[in-house]
């Protein structure tokens, strides 16, 4: 018998689902939706106020983590997260919820910017190209954005408002007693009055204007500061730490990438550091998430101590005080401030040659060892690395719980970034400084009795003894012993005696370092600061908001010898002296001034740290968000004590940057004020990755995974055997599918279902195009069910179900419905497949009932058919606000149940029994079955475990 000609069979059927008519239907579909408005979600007042009716709904806000519009466009791994929110906000409206959820575009970056340095193209020509074709390929899919609300970070009305939060930022100080953001002028007036007394002693009356400025500018949340960056001469700007490779250079480029201090606009995050680790409890994040997040910040309780040297101190924070008196050396990290203070002309007598470097004088030591480290990343330096590099600074300090003269190093495994950037180093109790007193010959002191077998004479010891549950030994001096203390009660007395002595207290340190905040480039929002004569900072008034970025004719920051380490960035923005010298009237009373503008840009973090705020009132152009609207999205509620976003969707990678800055800029919003809400997200939800498989030549290169050719389990290209992984998909690695392909062979629908169905939302998945073929089926299968192929009539029947197509249809409707709300959709897709092939296999006509119910199932998951379907099931309205199906109990609990019945572990027999059977009735039908008496053999019964109404166990005497 020959098959059948597909084009025979498309004769033969002329209203067939197939992708020609998914792609008429789908494009129809998203034009209704588009002219008709079908997800715009009114605000309670305002240019975006609509039907008081939903507006009285409860509310949902959904989003997605911004996108970057890359100008390679999408593939199908992209849309995972935004076709999973889309489902998930489709089902909130069908179960009665005014639904926000739309889609801006995060487009401040990198990638235009090196486009527009080897092109001299303005980066704003191919940002705005890439956010258009990105918004046609979603389109495509059937996302039910909210288009009114969408905007790109580059537009000037959206960064008006991030330049105003950075003003109210840098307006403002940490109070510590009330712990909280308060405006800067408040501190001022504190000061003027006398009430808070001004560092230095002087009053504030006396302060010039500068000394004033340098005084504030050591409480402003927003502050400028002479910082440690990553400087790479070859690109001529600043790297953040995630531009650096592990061995210290360029991600962009492979250049060397050094330490250097440059004048930077850094953020006083951690003030915030205790609220950020406390909120964490309030909210519905992945306890791995909040783990990163504690980590990072880095709580630890411990003290600090001044260890004296020439009439002044080394303070040092130390979680381990009770060691103090096991410190027999100090180290600083090289771009310590101290370092070329006590750092003496020569070497002192007896200085050992091991602690020099060869060097002539501590001087040159210093400089060498201190070029040799500016060469290294941060984690290069951080790594256990097998030799202990350091150099003595030919000074020494003064151990203070015993007096004892301790050499004072520098070494590049202690950084400026942690604590206070100097150690007390107890090399009998820590790997790292047992390492390093072994390869600089320094005394190694036991103060922590081993609880092995090694004994206290640490100079035998291979490694450091660690431990937080031992008895301190060692640790006596004239009026103070710790001998024989465990370590708390060891770290409560030395505390307090360092507290009485005035040389030491009891404190908190966190790793969270202050955010930097500023970028040497041209493709980023322009900083509202200006410097007056005297160089103090000034920022602008709200009228002069924005300040747009000023046309510039080589988008290209100065470059430099890459080995050159000794040069200073030179911005794009600093060559256009008619935008960067200006005169201003400010509006502080001083009149007309001439002032220079800051030609740092901000990092492209700013304009995702509130974007969630804008999405609430887009076209506000007199407040950052009316108080009401955000009160309404995102207020404080029961369950949500911080409110928030109520569900968050993005990828892991962002656990600790975009998602800590989003949150302290929320915080000092919040206390300023301006917003209900002190948390951005109260939900968050991490998707998986969609993988795909890499195929690798004998060079390691990848090669087109379209061209590939599988024989016998290998797989060749041209003819010779390749290698394949699994990996990333993306055009760099040949493997990219994008979702035009797949549309286009089964439609935007079929992408969709098979996106979902993959398997769990949080976990990665491999792609196959050959199995999309799968949920394409399924939707034929449902047209079916509703259209006669031949001649495009509805096939339904107005006919009540029988009760096995009831219970079919409720179960799918109950377990749907805890699925979609649970966002476990693979799951759904599942439930709503074995519904539809039970209406298919039944091979009568569907009852109409059964049909709607089917049609709105499936209408989160794939809204264009269910759309069609809808309308041709006689609804003139979308089926997108429709109710979404409620389960009858009745039909959702089994007629009956099987009960495995086991004598002595082994099932003799299964018994259909109600669910409802309580444990006294199961286990006198079990015992009553003829197959467990003849198991039993007129044995007795020691023991019936009965578990109604599916399990009993019976135990023979």
């Amino acid at each position: 018998m020959s098959e059948t000609n597909p084009a025979t069979a498309e004769v033969a059927a002329p209203h067939r689902y197939t992708a020609a008519a998914a792609a008429e239907i789908e494009a129809r579909w998203q034009d209704f939706w588009d002219a008709d408005g079908t997800y715009a979600a009114p605000n309670p007042k305002g240019d975006l106020a609509g039907d008081p009716k939903l507006v009285a709904k409860p509310k949902k806000y959904v989003m997605d983590m911004f996108p970057y519009p890359s100008g390679a466009g999408l593939h199908v791994g992209h849309p995972l997260g935004y076709i999973a929110t889309d489902v998930f906000a489709r089902f909130q409206r069908m179960t009665g919820h005014n639904v926000l959820h739309t889609l801006g575009f995060d487009a401040f970056g990198l990638p235009a910017e090196q486009h527009a340095v080897q092109t001299g193209e303005h980066p704003r020509v191919t940002t705005e190209a890439a956010i258009n074709n990105m918004k046609s390929q979603l389109r495509r899919l059937g996302l039910g954005h909210d288009k009114r609300r969408s905007f790109a970070t580059i537009d000037p009305d959206y960064y008006k408002w991030t330049q105003w939060i950075f003003v109210q930022i840098f307006n403002s100080w940490y109070d510590d007693k009330a712990k909280k953001a308060r405006p800067i002028s408040e501190l001022v007036a504190r000061f003027e009055s006398g009430e808070r007394a001004v560092p230095g002693g002087r009053s504030w009356d006396a302060l010039s204007a500068a000394e004033r400025a340098d005084v504030l500018g050591e409480y402003r949340l927003a502050y400028a500061s002479d910082a440690p960056v990553n400087w790479c001469p070859g690109l001529g700007t600043v790297l953040a730490n995630e531009e650096v490779t592990a061995d210290g250079r360029s991600e962009r480029g492979n250049f060397p990438v050094f330490k250097a201090k440059l004048r930077q606009w850094n953020m006083r995050i951690t003030a915030y550091a205790d609220r950020l680790l406390d909120d964490l409890n309030e909210l519905d994040w992945p306890e791995a998430i909040k783990l990163q997040q504690r980590n990072w910040i880095g709580r630890s309780e411990g003290a600090r101590v001044d260890f004296p040297i020439d009439g002044e101190a080394i303070t040092v924070f130390t979680t381990r005080q009770d060691t103090l008196f096991g410190a027999t050396y100090m180290v600083l990290a090289p771009e310590h401030p101290l370092v070329e203070k006590f750092t003496p002309a020569a070497w002192p007598e007896g200085t050992h040659d091991v602690w020099t470097g060869g060097h002539a004088t501590p001087a040159e030591a210093v400089a060498a060892y201190r070029a040799q480290a500016a060469s290294k990343s941060d984690v290069e330096r951080q790594a256990e690395a097998k030799d202990k590099t350091g150099v003595f600074t030919g000074a020494f300090a003064t151990n203070p719980v015993n007096g004892e003269q301790i050499p004072v190093f520098i070494a590049d495994y202690v950084l400026m970034g942690y604590g206070t950037g100097a150690i007390m180093a107890v090399p009998a109790h820590d790997t790292r400084d047992f390492a390093f007193a072994r390869a600089f010959e320094l005394p190694i002191r036991c103060v922590v009795e081993p609880s092995d077998d090694r004994g206290t004479d640490a100079s035998t010891w291979d490694d450091a003894f660690v431990s937080y549950d031992a008895k301190i030994v060692n640790s006596h001096g004239e009026d103070v012993s710790l001998d024989g203390l465990g370590v708390t009660d060891a770290k409560a007395r030395i505390t307090e005696w360092l507290a009485r002595k005035g040389i030491g207290e009891g404190t908190v340190n966190f790793r969270l370092r202050d955010w930097l905040f500023s970028r040497q480039r041209y493709w980023g929002e322009p900083f509202p600061i200006v410097y007056d004569e005297d160089g103090i900072a000034h920022s602008l008034p709200e009228s002069m908001l924005p300040l747009e970025l000023p046309e510039v004719e080589d988008y290209s920051p100065r470059t430099f010898d890459p080995d050159d380490a000794d040069t200073s960035p030179e911005t794009p923005l600093s060559r256009n002296q008619d935008w960067v010298d200006v005169t201003l009237d400010l509006g502080d009373g001083r009149g007309p001034r001439p002032y220079r503008r800051e030609t740092n840009t901000m990092p492209n973090w700013a304009g995702s740290c509130w974007y969630e705020l804008r999405y609430l009132d887009p076209h506000n152009s007199e407040k950052l968000v009316d108080p009401e609207i955000e009160q309404y999205w995102m207020g404080p509620r029961a369950g949500q004590p911080h409110g928030g976003v109520d569900l968050y969707v993005g990828g892991a990678e962002h656990a600790v940057l975009h998602l800590l800055y989003a949150r302290f800029w929320s915080k000092v919003l919040y206390d300023l004020g301006h917003i209900s809400s002190p948390e951005p997200f109260h939900k968050l939800y991490n998707q998986g990755m969609i993988q795909a498989f890499v195929y690798r030549d004998s060079r390691g290169f990848p090669v087109p995974a379209t061209e590939i050719e599988e024989r016998d389990g290998a797989f060749f290209h041209n003819g010779e055997q390749v290698k394949r992984e699994l990996g990333k998909m993306g055009k760099s690695l040949k493997n990219a599918v994008t979702p035009e392909a797949i549309c286009e062979e089964y439609g935007a629908d079929t992408l969709r279902l098979y996106e979902m169905a993959m398997g769990p939302l949080d976990v990665s998945r491999p792609w196959d195009t050959r199995a999309v073929v799968g949920q394409y089926r399924l939707l034929q299968r449902l047209w079916r069910n509703v259209v006669d192929e031949a001649t495009g009539e509805v096939t339904v029947v107005d006919a009540e179900p029988d009760e096995t197509t009831l219970r079919a249809l409720h179960k799918a409707i109950d377990g749907v419905r805890q699925d979609l709300e649970g966002l476990r959709f693979n799951t759904a897709i599942a439930k709503v497949t074995e519904l539809n092939n039970h209406l298919t296999k039944a091979g009568a006509a569907v009852p109409h009932p059964v049909a709607e119910s089917l049609v709105l199932l499936i209408a989160p998951l794939a809204p264009h058919i269910a759309e069609e379907l809808w309308r041709k099931l006689g609804h003139t309205d979308s089926v997108v606000h429709q109710d979404f199906p409620v389960a009858d109990p009745r039909y959702v609990v089994d007629e009956t149940v099987t009960c495995v019945v086991q004598v002595k572990g082994k099932v003799k027999a299964r018994l259909e029994v109600s669910p409802a059977i309580s444990d006294d009735e199961l286990e006198k039908v079990a015992l009553a079955d003829e197959k467990v008496v003849a198991a039993l053999d007129g044995a007795g019964i020691r023991k019936v475990i009965v578990r109604a109404p599916k399990l009993v166990n019976i135990v023979p005497a």
